[in-house]
């Protein structure tokens, strides 16, 4: 009697099939992380640091905590400067969403699973987007009250209480979380070999001063713009050279 042959097909398959086969996982000769996402990060890292960098400057409108009250009372009184600071309040929110965008746009370059760090990325931007709404509200609550109501300007009193927390609520609390976001996003970001040393150098600095610095200027906030404009474009930098790598590598 003759039994079926079951044994395995020993046959080599073709090179051109073997080079075809789709592996589970990422190959070496697949590329690296995208420049899509790397354009993503820069765009919205422009977006951010533009829009953030506009609504700071009109709510700054805002009389200063140590003001007089004669001027708080006509800076309302007037009307322009609250229309001011209306209007960076709306770019505020703006501001905020185009941050998420470049968070999740740089997690999207990380190859590797995430980690620790990773998850304390993402809850130092999401914290520090929180502060940044809850704060910039609060602090122009007084200016938004003629838009959504006839009710006279509360005294002055509550005004520069409003003020004080929303300056805590943006200087003491949306600052920190924005520096651990800088330590986080640069150390993902060395580990990745996505950034210079120098760049790192200059993050962890940044990161340093932010986590204890004490002032309430404005102007101080300006850097973290700056930081996600210069890490975005080397983040699109190293995305281009990864890519181009990569292509090479195939051709050959």
């Amino acid at each position: 009697m003759e039994f079926p042959n079951r044994s395995k097909d020993t046959t080599a398959a073709p090179a051109g099939d073997i080079a075809g086969t789709i592996v589970p996982g990422r190959s070496a000769l697949s590329p690296g992380p995208g420049a899509g996402s790397a354009g993503t990060a820069v765009l919205s890292g422009i977006a951010f640091a533009v829009l953030f960098t506009l609504g700071l400057v009109l709510i700054n409108q805002i009389p200063r905590l140590d003001s007089p009250d004669s001027t708080y009372t006509t800076f309302y009184a007037t009307g322009s400067g609250g229309v001011l600071v209306t209007v960076g309040l709306y770019l505020v929110p703006f501001a905020g969403i185009t941050f998420l965008w470049f968070m999740m746009a740089f997690r999207a370059l990380l190859d590797r699973p995430a980690d620790l760090t990773q998850g304390l990325q993402l809850a130092s931007g999401v914290a520090f987007v929180c502060m940044l709404f809850a704060g910039t509200a609060v602090a122009g609550a007084v200016a938004l009250m003629p838009h959504f109501t006839s009710v006279p300007a509360p005294p002055v009193s509550v005004d520069r209480v409003l003020s004080t927390i929303g300056y805590g609520l943006v200087f003491v609390y949306g600052v920190r979380v924005a520096g651990m976001f800088t330590i986080t996003t640069t150390t993902l970001a060395r580990r990745a070999e996505l950034i210079p040393r120098w760049l790192a150098v200059l993050s962890y600095l940044m990161a340093a001063f932010l986590l204890v610095t004490t002032t309430t200027q404005p102007a101080t906030l300006l850097v973290y713009p700056a930081w996600v404009l210069l890490m975005s474009a080397v983040l699109l930098r190293s995305a281009r050279i990864r890519s181009g790598s990569t292509r090479a590598t195939v051709a050959r």
